[in-house]
C-alpha cells in the first residue's frame, strides 16, 4: 500500500504542475510522470533496471504510430496546390486575429490553395508586401480533429537562397534542401509583429539585407512554392529518407522512420 500511495502522490503531483501556467512548471510535472513511470515498474519487478525501463517506455510510444499507420501512408511526389476557397477562420486558434495583423503590416492578399499532405489538408492564404521583399503565408491545418493555424515568413536572395520563418509548432518531417534555410519559433511567439521581427533577424544573420533581396511576383508565388517542396522531396530521396514507389508517390524508409522518431522526441521535449 505505500508503494502504492507513494506512485500515486507522483501523478498527482504531476497532474498539479501541469496545470500551471508557467513553463519551468509544466517541465517540472513532465518530469513527475517520468518519476512516476520508474516508481511504478520498480516497485513492481524489485528491480531498478525495470524501473529504467518504464522510462525508456514513454520514448519508445511514438514507435507504435510509425509502425502501425505512417510506414504504410503514401505521399505524392509531384504535389501541387489546389485553387479552392479556404475555410472559416472560426474553427483554427488565433487564424482571424493572425489575418488582420498580416493586413495591418501592409501586406496585400494574392490567393487562397489548399494542400494535401497524407492524412493532413493545409489551406494556405498568400500575401506579399513588395517593398519588404517578403512573402507571408498564413496556413490553417487541419488532421482529423484537431485544427491550428501558423504563419510562415519567405525572403529569395539574388542567389536562389531562400530563407524562412515559422511559428509552425511542430519539427519538419522532411529535411531541408540546402538552397532553403529554415526558422522555426517557439510557440509563444505567435504576433505577427513578432514573427516579422525575428524574420528580418533572421535574413541579417545570413548577412541579407533588402539590395540582397529578389522582389516577389504574385503571379509565380505558387509555383515557386510547389517547386521547392518538389525539390525538397528530391533532396529526401537522394538522402534515403524515402523512397519512391510504383504509384509516382513515395514512402519513409527505415531511416525516415527513425528520422521521424527523432523530430517526435524533440517535440516531446520542447512542448511538454
Amino acid at each position: 500500500m505505500q508503494s502504492f500511495l507513494i506512485v500515486l502522490a507522483s501523478v498527482i503531483m504531476g497532474v498539479a504542475l501541469r496545470s500551471c501556467r508557467a513553463l519551468f512548471l509544466r517541465k517540472l510535472g513532465a518530469l513527475t510522470f517520468l518519476v512516476a513511470s520508474f516508481l511504478t515498474f520498480y516497485y513492481f519487478f524489485a528491480s531498478l533496471y525495470a524501473g529504467f525501463f518504464g522510462v525508456i517506455l514513454w520514448f519508445l510510444l511514438p514507435w507504435i504510430d510509425l509502425l502501425i499507420r505512417i510506414r504504410k501512408l503514401r505521399f505524392p511526389i509531384d504535389n501541387r496546390l489546389k485553387n479552392i476557397p479556404s475555410p472559416s477562420e472560426d474553427h483554427f486558434p488565433n487564424a482571424r486575429r493572425l489575418f488582420s495583423e498580416i493586413e495591418d503590416s501592409h501586406f496585400e492578399f494574392v490567393s487562397s490553395s489548399c494542400w494535401q499532405w497524407g492524412v493532413m489538408n493545409q489551406h494556405f492564404q498568400f500575401f506579399w508586401h513588395p517593398e519588404a521583399k517578403t512573402i507571408a503565408a498564413l496556413c490553417l491545418c487541419e488532421q482529423d480533429h484537431v485544427a491550428f493555424a501558423f504563419v510562415t515568413l519567405s525572403s529569395k536572395s539574388n542567389n536562389h537562397l531562400k530563407i524562412h520563418t515559422t511559428n509552425y509548432p511542430f519539427s519538419p518531417t522532411l529535411r531541408d534542401s540546402p538552397r532553403s534555410h529554415w526558422l522555426f519559433l517557439p510557440c509563444e511567439k505567435n504576433r505577427f509583429e513578432l514573427i516579422l521581427r525575428e524574420h528580418r533577424r533572421n535574413l541579417s544573420n545570413h548577412r541579407l539585407n533588402l539590395e540582397n533581396l529578389v522582389t516577389p511576383q504574385p503571379d509565380t508565388i505558387l509555383e515557386e512554392f510547389e517547386n521547392e517542396l518538389i525539390a525538397q522531396v528530391q533532396y529526401n530521396v537522394d538522402r534515403k529518407l524515402i523512397i519512391r514507389t510504383e504509384e509516382e508517390s513515395y514512402r519513409y524508409s527505415t531511416k525516415g522512420l527513425f528520422f521521424l522518431w527523432f523530430q517526435s522526441m524533440k517535440d516531446m521535449i520542447r512542448l511538454c
